[in-house]
């Protein structure tokens, strides 16, 4: 009998239990409070036996036949249905805490995880991320190690992970430095014609360079990527985040310029680039060594810079179409690329847009690709 009291105790009191008092305190019957709201009798004793809760009607009536705050009795009925309510599964704060920093739906949707329980989503999660539990995935709050990624945003993270978990069922040529360096003129040779991005991954991976096409995550904002596997098997990541041949072949040769370099090459994860389409400043202020290098790198191949300078101090602000056209011919590239470079030395971002050609049609087919539609099983 005392473990029931006991138990009895526990249980929350519904809203009913205090009015009942409150009539004793005031020796009126539950007929006079019927009275005093114009209700039915059987109305007062529903609330008062707790088989029927107290609507924000009912409580605006009590405050005023009770002198109080209409508040008063719904937080009565709201303190009391929370009491009764039952315990949420746990697995729904561990989802959120997970869904908080990375976008896991849209990594489940492509394949990059397996919907499961909050649990097995965890073990998934440090799986993905080359740790040994849940609590060391970087940027998750109350990790039991400190993170080593966190100047990398969450999104960037998660597709830079997926890159080298493809890049590692990869296999290429072995890795030579003297042959990429070569490359360059075969890369050149391709620049008239859209079509011939093709031939990119091939000629890559013949250099012993790994290329990978993934595509960004919600908020990603991501261009590429350079991480190294070993010190003898470079990767290139690129998200073709802007379908377009200028930042194409820009972003591309900016990622051949780190491998070239051996930057990133003791870093866990690499380097990964936000270039912001053809915007990228070329001498941007604050850039660290390496990506002026690269952003230098890319421009020069793209357009010589000194020739590409004397063509804009002549001709802008009226620089004609058929001014572009024939420059690009003397050049040997597509005219897109000597607009893209105009549009980031003037900031003039919508002369002659139709010359920014899609690429993505071109490159998916002839890549190892994740995302567009497909999904790439490791």
């Amino acid at each position: 009998m005392a473990q029931s009291n006991q138990v009895s105790q526990n249980l929350p009191r519904a809203p009913g239990f205090w009015i009942k008092k409150e009539l004793d305190t005031r020796a009126w019957g539950q007929r006079d409070l019927a009275y005093i709201l114009g209700c039915h009798e059987q109305a007062v004793t529903l609330i008062i036996s707790g088989k029927r809760g107290i609507s924000p009607d009912m409580a605006k009536a009590l405050g005023a036949a009770f002198s109080v705050s209409p508040e008063f009795f719904l937080n009565l009925q709201r303190s009391y249905d929370l009491a009764l309510a039952r315990e949420p599964d746990p697995g729904i704060s561990r989802r959120a805490r997970l869904q908080s920093f990375y976008p896991v739906r849209e990594m489940i949707r492509r394949g990059w995880l397996v919907d499961a329980d909050a649990a097995n989503l965890e073990i998934q999660m440090a799986r993905f991320f080359e740790v040994s539990n849940a609590e060391d995935i970087p940027h998750l709050p109350y990790a039991g190690k400190k993170p080593r990624y966190d100047e990398i945003p969450p999104p960037q993270l998660a597709w830079v992970f997926r890159v080298r978990q493809i890049a590692r069922s990869i296999t290429v040529a072995e890795y030579s430095r003297k042959k990429l360096r070569a490359a360059l003129q075969k890369l050149r040779q391709l620049l008239t014609d859209p079509e011939g991005i093709r031939y990119v991954p091939h000629i890559l991976a013949e250099c012993g360079v790994r290329f990978v096409l993934v595509e960004p995550l919600p908020q990603g904002k991501i261009d590429g990527a350079c991480f190294w596997l070993d010190p003898d098997s470079p990767v290139i990541g690129m998200a073709l985040r802007y379908d377009r041949i200028d930042n194409f072949w820009f972003v591309l040769l900016h990622e051949i310029e780190h491998v070239l370099g051996k930057h990133g090459q003791v870093d866990a994860i690499g380097i990964v680039d936000e270039l912001d389409g053809n915007r990228a400043a070329v001498d941007g202020p604050g850039l660290p060594k390496e990506e002026l290098l690269a952003n230098r790198a890319a421009a020069e191949f793209c357009i010589p810079q000194d020739e590409l300078a004397q063509f804009i101090g002549q001709r802008n602000p009226y620089i004609s179409e058929r001014d572009v056209l024939s420059f690009a011919k003397r050049l040997d590239v597509h005219p897109g690329l000597v607009v893209g470079q105009i549009h980031s030395r003037t900031g003039r971002y919508d002369f002659l847009r139709r010359h920014l050609v899609k690429i993505r049609q071109f490159i998916i087919p002839n890549a190892i690709t994740d995302g567009w539609g497909h999904v790439f099983t490791t």
